[in-house]
């Protein structure tokens, strides 16, 4: 969920995360190997309740390098990232070809693309190059909306359109990914298309 700094959604999340200021390392290490434990096998929203208090926590322990610590074991499931040495939790956002599958952790490149078997990766560049040209529209320059009769429907369209492919990879690639690594979470939103979570209801 991108938040502009000082915002009041950032104020508020910060608000949120004081609980897991005031844990110890080993109570946080131990609250995130537990937790972990729940996510495994599943893919998940990013907007979960859940996934947003694991995130808050991740913030946490990766200004304190809980993991590096060795406080606590993560489930045995979870490969150590490669980018930050945590437990391997991958994100899909829609900049899925240049970024790969983002770490939950650090917010880096936890899976770069050329990593994943080669019809994972044949999938995701499929859906990303469609997901691409249905994100275009809401940053069409004034040319661009010109050259339709309504750019309002427009992006209406392209809106619903994003609802779809968002659901479509959920159900249909992410799976997959599941078959190689214990969870996934997917970004369930586009705050440029006006997409919201609830919008996208199976």
């Amino acid at each position: 969920m991108a938040m502009t700094p000082d915002s009041p959604l950032e104020r508020l999340w910060n608000e949120y995360s004081l609980v897991f200021q005031d844990f110890d390392d080993l109570t946080l290490a131990r609250w995130m190997a537990q937790t972990l434990g729940q996510l495994h096998g599943r893919v998940w929203r990013l907007s979960h309740p859940l996934l947003g208090t694991y995130r808050l926590a991740c913030q946490i322990a990766y200004d304190r390098q809980i993991w590096l610590k060795r406080l606590a074991s993560a489930p045995a499931t979870y490969p150590e990232a490669p980018c930050c040495r945590a437990p391997l939790l991958p994100l899909l956002t829609r900049d899925v070809m240049e970024s790969g599958l983002v770490c939950q952790h650090c917010t880096g490149t936890a899976i770069a693309l050329e990593d994943l078997p080669e019809d994972l990766r044949i999938s995701l560049k499929e859906w990303a190059d469609e997901y691409g040209k249905i994100h275009a529209v809401a940053h069409w320059d004034d040319r661009q909306r010109r050259a339709v009769s309504d750019y309002d429907r427009a992006f209406e369209d392209a809106a619903s359109e994003a609802e779809r492919l968002l659901g479509s990879v959920s159900q249909d690639v992410l799976p997959r990914i599941l078959e190689h690594y214990p969870a996934v979470v997917w970004e369930d939103q586009d705050e440029c298309l006006e997409v919201r979570p609830e919008d996208i209801l199976f």
